[in-house]
């Protein structure tokens, strides 16, 4: 047992982490950081080979802290460290914490980018720094020989030294290697001569989720295996999203998607619940689908990043319930129906080759769990990406899809909810509408005073309004209305007044410009008057009423179970939501009124919280605390939920105010116009239209 600190010994302070302690001079810095909870990789066990456990001094007063640093406060480099820097080379500033003793007051760098002989970095999935925690660890031993006086099988050898060199005590064993290990332990290694020659060097690669439960040794691997990689999933329903990961560096080797081929069996999900229930091999066809399509992803992310699928141990996959049971090979039905029971809802653990994932063969897989049956993994994920839970503020966390997945608290409360959005907003049941791709308008704005339009294409930084957009977009040309300009068209009709606050399109405004065009007993506008011809119809401008009335009577119905009346942060989750100006959002009365300045994109935080979980641990056990504190709210079944709907019809509400959003954009003054466009004045009129759009929303 160490000796309690003395006041007198040298305190030493580890960043980013902020943890400190002091220690006797002649400390190891990877013992101190180990004693503090620090984690720093090291792989061969403290004998100066692997290059894991590199750290930085930094050298000053750091009056905060009361502590002056100095390289001359750690020992010099010695005989094994300087192999280390002659053989494999080390960074200027950077020491080995294994060979690095204390001498005096110190503050520690860890750097959380340590690359040692890795893979070229393709992309970052996140600029956060993510503390690293993994479950899997690489322990490299040297095992003792054979002696016919100690009768130890070689297995029981290698599991005494690990909990010789490493502590680990009451080791299992993945059964694939029981009839490999005398084979590796026997295989020499002629290109690591930094190995004591002639001992039976190994490295066991062991994983252990829960402290309480027991680790595996899932791989074994001749001479020091230096490189582990897992992968964090995102299964969406209509892309799968994928990152590559070292588990010893933290950082992102590769990052990549793949469209779900499951659309090919139903665009959105409920379609795809009732092609199960009406094909007896649906549930089987889709399972497959959706593996073959992981696997394939696996297969390019490893060919970017270089690495060998074999390489990975560790994986971590988030996903809406339906897209959760399907690729668990879970049948689905239950959840097309009320009361949308789940099969299973907390976090699960798998081998991934029993679900047919190609990595190795004793790699763990990991699942988060699923908050209620239409608000899933993936928005557990964001829920540990952004936190709310850890908030003092009411945070909104919302993922804009087919099916909506709404997140509102704070440390003292956090409620969920799901809200039947519908495709709307991916471009599906819009004239003109399509997904996200190249040729997509993705960006409107309107001339208030001649009604004259401009717009932007994904592929091309060019307004339509400029000389050479034309050209430009020539590859691609202009093809439909994707969901972000879906959404800001409908705000900018509304802003110049070409919609009422009722979202009718005013048929008065045809006098004003020859862009509002009569159908029949309706009006349309004409956003581009081309090849295509892109109008957006008064039948869109309701569908798009209809999508963001059930998103807003979902927040408002859990603003009210918190007893609030305004929410402080908004964030929007999901690729659709990155795409999202908050301006125009919050002018379709999408969101609730909120500072703009505290609404803001977060990406893909499902995925962001895949990748937690796979690099720490911890963050496993902390969302699964966090979800079994949630409050499932069902809002079909709440009296008001009508008639909040029909007051969210309206843009941006009916009745709610937006004091924040009117001082920093000009809302344009009330005004009524009939279905058939005729403009009157703000007199209250019949809402039996409404109603029986709320009815069959709520239906």
């Amino acid at each position: 047992m160490n000796p309690p600190p003395n006041i007198t010994d040298p305190l030493v302070l580890f960043m980013p982490s902020g943890k400190r302690g002091r220690f006797p001079v002649g400390t190891p810095v990877l013992d101190a950081a180990r004693s503090l909870g620090v984690y720093v990789e090291s792989v061969c066990g403290g004998r100066a080979t692997c290059g894991r456990c590199q750290v930085e001094v930094q050298e000053g007063n750091f009056a905060k802290h009361k502590i002056v640093s100095s390289n001359d406060h750690i020992s010099p480099k010695g005989a094994k460290e300087e192999r280390y820097e002659r053989v494999r080379g080390l960074a200027d500033g950077r020491r080995l914490s294994c060979s690095s003793m204390v001498l005096g007051d110190l503050v520690i760098d860890v750097p959380q980018d340590t690359v040692i002989n890795a893979q070229t970095i393709r992309k970052a999935a996140t600029d956060r720094v993510i503390e690293r925690n993994a479950a899997v660890q690489l322990c490299y031993v040297e095992v003792d020989e054979p002696d016919m006086h100690k009768p130890l099988g070689d297995l029981d050898r290698l599991k005494a030294a690990l909990e010789k060199d490493w502590g680990w005590k009451d080791l299992l064993v993945s059964p694939h290697l029981i009839r490999r290990i005398q084979k590796i332990l026997r295989t020499k290694l002629p290109d690591q001569p930094e190995l004591s020659e002639g001992k039976w060097g190994v490295t066991a690669v062991v994983h252990r989720d829960m402290d309480s439960s027991r680790p595996f040794i899932i791989d074994l691997f001749p001479g020091l295996k230096n490189e582990a990689y897992g992968i964090a999933c995102d299964i969406g329903s209509t892309t799968i999203a994928m990152h590559l990961v070292s588990l010893l560096s933290g950082r992102i080797a590769a990052s990549s998607g793949a469209s779900n081929p499951q659309i090919r069996f139903g665009e959105d999900l409920m379609s795809r619940v009732s092609y199960v229930m009406m094909n007896p091999d649906g549930r089987e066809a889709m399972t497959q689908a959706v593996r073959e399509a992981v696997n394939g992803l696996i297969g390019k992310v490893c060919q970017e990043g270089n690495v060998d699928r074999h390489d990975i141990f560790d994986c971590v996959f988030v996903g809406n319930p339906i897209m959760h049971h399907l690729f668990l090979g879970i049948d689905p039905t239950e959840l097309g129906q009320a009361p949308f029971a789940l099969a299973v809802s907390g976090a699960l653990q798998y081998w991934a080759h029993e679900i047919d994932i190609d990595v190795n063969r004793g790699a763990r897989l990991y699942l988060l769990p699923c908050i209620a049956g239409h608000v899933g993994a993936d928005a557990a994920g964001a829920t540990l990406s952004e936190g709310p839970y850890r908030q003092d503020n009411m945070m909104l966390l919302v993922d804009v899809g087919t099916n909506a997945e709404i997140v509102l608290g704070n440390r003292d409360r956090v409620v969920a909810a799901s809200s039947p959005t519908g495709p709307a907003f991916e471009g599906a049941e819009i004239s003109s509408g399509q997904r996200a791709a190249p040729g997509a308008i993705e960006r409107v704005r309107i001339d208030p005073e001649t009604l004259e339009p401009k717009y932007r294409v994904i592929g091309s930084e060019l307004w339509s309004d400029e000389p050479a957009f034309e050209e430009a977009v020539q590859a691609t040309g202009v093809t439909g209305i994707c969901g972000s300009a879906i959404i800001e068209v409908v705000a900018e009709m509304y802003l110049s007044g070409i919609i009422s606050e009722d979202g009718v399109i005013d048929g008065a405004m045809a006098g004003k410009s020859p862009r509002i065009i009569q159908n029949g007993r309706t009006f349309s506008y004409l956003l581009r008057d081309g090849e295509p011809r892109l109008t957006v119809t008064q039948n869109d401008v309701r569908a798009i009423q209809l999508a963001k009335a059930a998103l807003y009577a979902g927040v408002k119905l859990l603003m009210e179970k918190q007893g609030v009346d305004h929410v402080d942060t908004i964030r929007f989750a999901g690729a659709f939501g990155s795409f999202i100006d908050p301006k125009y959002a919050m002018v379709l009365g999408l969101i609730p009124d909120c500072d703009l300045a505290e609404v803001k994109a977060v990406g893909n935080a499902a995925g962001t919280g895949a990748l937690m979980a796979l690099l720490n641990r911890s963050h496993r056990r902390e969302i699964e605390q966090a979800v079994n504190r949630i409050e499932k709210i069902e809002t079909a079944l709440e009296p008001n939920f009508q008639q909040i709907f029909i007051n969210a019809m309206a843009l941006p509400n009916k009745i709610d105010p937006f004091p924040k959003l009117a001082s920093q954009v000009k809302l344009p003054p009330r005004k009524t116009v009939s279905e058939d466009g005729v403009a009157g004045d703000a007199t209250p009129r019949r809402r039996s239209r409404e109603d029986r759009d709320a009815r069959r929303s709520r239906g």
